[in-house]
């Protein structure tokens, strides 16, 4: 049976636990001096599939957040297939008044952005490196606004979407990720963000993971 451990957080086959909370296969030790992840890259167990929540957001301190997604980069089959559920997600958020935030890389335009998820005049944007927060004004447009919960959405998974998310999640906001609106250029990269995000230290506490469909405003 794989279960995790309570002290260190990971997914093991077998417990025996000491002060340094050792995990081992059954019959070994935890390998030799020498080893490291990329020796045991092929037997790492994959953890269990997380449970996708349903969740309620108040428009009122909500925001909607849609990073990077720019033609230049979200080019690739799964960007593409995650353009209709953000667009759901905009819509629906749109028709219930909450605020929508956009970014755009480090040097992206307005204009680079997918033609049906453009913003409307009033949708602020901010334009920086993976972490929008980082010499943007970001934190001040939601605290002005009052936001307690972001929707994070957008490219990529393992780029904009986690260290955005995961930057909110350090600021205190509460972090709902749908992950039928993030995308990256493969499968692994979209399973390691979901993982980040609910078992990170600083995430695990204030992240959900849910799908479009699963979301409600009101």
């Amino acid at each position: 049976m794989i279960e995790r451990c309570p002290i260190c957080g990971g997914w093991h086959q077998f417990y025996n636990h000491n002060p340094v909370c050792s995990w081992v296969d059954a019959g070994s030790q935890a390998g030799s001096a020498d080893q490291t992840i990329i020796d045991e890259w092929e037997t790492v167990p994959i953890p269990p599939t997380p449970e996708l929540k349903s969740v309620v957001a108040d428009p009122e301190t909500s925001t909607l957040l849609i990073l990077d997604m720019e033609t230049t980069i979200c080019n690739n089959p799964r960007c593409l297939a995650s353009i209709i559920k953000i667009k759901q997600l905009m819509n629906k958020a749109r028709q219930y008044g909450m605020l929508v935030v956009y970014s755009l890389t480090h040097n992206g335009n307005p204009t680079d952005i997918a033609v049906e998820l453009s913003p409307t005049p009033n949708d602020p944007i901010v334009k920086s490196y993976v972490d929008k927060f980082y010499k943007t004004n970001l934190n001040r447009i939601l605290q002005e606004h009052g936001i307690k919960t972001v929707l994070v959405t957008g490219y990529a998974a393992n780029g904009a979407v986690l260290h955005t998310a995961t930057a909110a999640a350090f600021r205190g906001y509460k972090v709902i990720v749908p992950v039928d609106g993030m995308s990256a250029n493969n499968p692994y990269a979209e399973q390691y963000t979901a993982w980040h995000m609910l078992n990170s230290p600083g995430t695990r506490s204030r992240a959900t993971l849910t799908k479009v469909n699963l979301i409600r405003i009101r």
